[in-house]
């Protein structure tokens, strides 16, 4: 499958494994994408030590063998958000990572930086208006994320289908989209819809080569989609989880109408969700997980799930193709 993202990333496969929550997606495992064929990105943000995001890239950069590998990079619309990851440029430059997956607030801050370095930058938004802004500050490329994503799906929970189909559209760079992507036929449906490649997430929580614990991903394995919740729309900052105790209790504020985030801030601090990666006890914490769960229906290598992803594109894409065979069989007899 050739699109123009393969071409610009250097990948066989039309496959973004987008960063996963804070320390989730590391060194292992992102190698484990790029050697399957796709492109990965290291999280920038770790509640480990400093030095954690270096020790994952030379991990990385020792097991691809010279492919080039990425970074997410989130900007946070905090007073120095920017100016954190800017400071994180030289490190990527000098490392071998050739692209980076941004979002939050705009990367036009960070970009020059990016740019005088020869990374690829690829902006990820969750609504189609956001993705012209990205377009006009002069990113590489752009990801649109309808409502089905875990993580974060913006304000508007525009669906993906139509999220795509307007997107393809409208924009003119290069197009990745995600949410609620989790098989093959996805792929299918998202490159005949126009875009260039999906973006991954919650159905590669289940990769034998991601840290967390193995009760993590065997529990994500039993599960069939519907246990996410949006919370924190009063905050303007709509976060789709897990349906867990930290996300009952943030409901349990907004449904008392507190707009307070110190309020928030006991049940969503980053240390909750890192411990129940670390030990598997998903009760509490801030847990990514999107719908694309029920297609995450058991534990294997990055290697195996892309494999399986890829004969099902090729499934559905050979599916069309009898149907138009027959479709024109038919019009030949009814001429």
């Amino acid at each position: 499958m050739k699109t123009r993202i393969t071409e610009l990333l250097g990948i066989r496969h039309p496959i973004l494994c987008g960063g996963l929550g804070p320390g989730v997606s590391d060194g292992k495992y992102v190698a484990a994408v790029v050697n399957a064929g796709c492109m990965g990105f290291i999280v920038a943000t770790s509640p480990a030590d400093e030095d954690w995001l270096e020790h994952q890239i030379a991990m990385c950069r020792s097991l691809v063998g010279g492919k080039g590998f990425g970074v997410n990079m989130y900007i946070s619309k905090l007073a120095g958000g920017a100016d954190r990851m800017r400071k994180l440029i030289p490190l990527l430059a000098d490392n071998g990572v050739t692209c980076v997956e941004t979002a939050g607030a705009s990367p036009d801050a960070i970009l020059p930086a990016l740019r005088e370095a020869g990374i690829v930058v690829i902006h990820k938004v969750p609504a189609v208006r956001y993705a012209h802004t990205a377009a006009r500050v002069g990113v590489d490329a752009v990801t649109v994320v309808g409502a089905d994503c875990g993580g974060h799906p913006g304000t508007f929970l525009i669906g993906t289908m139509v999220q795509t189909a307007h997107a393809a559209r409208d924009i003119s760079l290069p197009l990745v989209v995600g949410g609620g992507i989790g098989t093959g036929s996805h792929i299918a449906a998202a490159l005949a819809m126009g875009a260039d490649a999906v973006v991954l997430g919650t159905r590669m929580m289940v990769s034998e080569e991601l840290w967390v614990h193995p009760s993590y991903k065997e529990h994500i394995a039993q599960l069939d989609g519907t246990q996410s919740v949006v919370v924190k729309k009063l905050l303007r900052d709509h976060h789709r989880v897990l349906n867990n105790e930290s996300a009952r209790d943030v409901l349990a504020l907004e449904n008392a109408g507190s707009a307070d985030f110190e309020d928030y801030r006991p049940h969503v601090v980053g240390a909750l969700a890192h411990n129940a990666y670390s030990t598997g006890d998903l009760r509490q914490g801030m847990l990514d997980f999107g719908p694309a769960a029920v297609f995450a229906n058991k534990v294997q290598s990055v290697e195996a799930i892309v494999d399986e992803l890829i004969d099902e594109a090729l499934a559905a894409s050979q599916r069309l193709d009898k149907l138009r065979v027959v479709t024109s069989q038919n019009i030949v007899a009814a001429e």
